[in-house]
């Protein structure tokens, strides 16, 4: 059942706990492949080609653009970041779950191109528990903050384009109800057409040496 690997694209508003619910995700699943963006900026001196980024130079990148090869891609900042579609398609038919984090924009274009994808949002329990997060990153002025805060409750507005929700109180609930989505899907019938043919084969098959008794008459 599920032989090829399943596309599990997770995303959610700034401070949900996507990341560290991926990061946590992927240490039980170590079979399972984060996604690898490609990129047009230069490595920092601890990243590593094929393992942090793909780094290629703008001009690759437009050509991989021209080449229909990123099933999503922007610009940012000068810089293009890009999700691979032939690295995410090789991956799963070589039957290995690909796990995607990415912004709720990016998540949206992946799914106009890969709807079989399994799209996540993530949630915080409560909205005062997303703005201590964010504060407790302690990284950003009280103007970015507000900013941001109010950015993630405009995206919430976005969960009904996504297939499940996942409130995110505690990592290792979340986690688990992650696993449980996983199974569920790779147990759907679209994703396993041919396993009842192969059965309906098999049970004709069996059948026709079976001799069937009316129970009221024992004939």
């Amino acid at each position: 059942m599920g032989k090829n690997g399943l596309l599990i694209v997770i995303s959610g508003p700034s401070g949900a706990g996507k990341g560290t619910i991926c990061k946590s995700w992927l240490e039980k699943h170590p079979e399972a492949v984060l996604s690898i963006s490609v990129t047009t900026r230069p490595p920092r001196p601890n990243e590593r080609d094929g393992v942090n980024y793909f780094f290629k130079s703008r001009e690759e990148f437009e050509r991989m653009i021209a080449e229909n090869d990123f099933l999503e891609y922007a610009e940012v900042y000068g810089n293009y970041y890009g999700t691979p579609r032939r690295f995410v398609q090789s991956q799963l038919l070589s039957g290995k779950d690909v796990i995607l984090e990415i912004d709720i924009q990016g998540a949206l274009k992946v799914k106009e191109r890969f709807e079989e994808g399994v799209f996540i949002f993530i949630i915080p329990p409560t909205m005062e528990e997303l703005r201590r997060r964010i504060v407790k990153r302690g990284t950003e002025d009280p103007e970015t903050i507000l900013k941001r805060f109010r950015s993630a409750y405009e995206e919430l507005n976005f969960i009904k384009r996504y297939n499940y929700v996942v409130v995110n109180d505690k990592v290792e609930e979340a986690v688990k109800k992650i696993e449980a989505i996983i199974i569920a899907e790779k147990c759907r019938v679209d994703r396993n057409k041919e396993l009842h043919l192969i059965l309906q084969g098999g049970a004709q098959h069996d059948l026709s040496n079976i001799e069937f008794t009316d129970e009221k008459s024992g004939q």
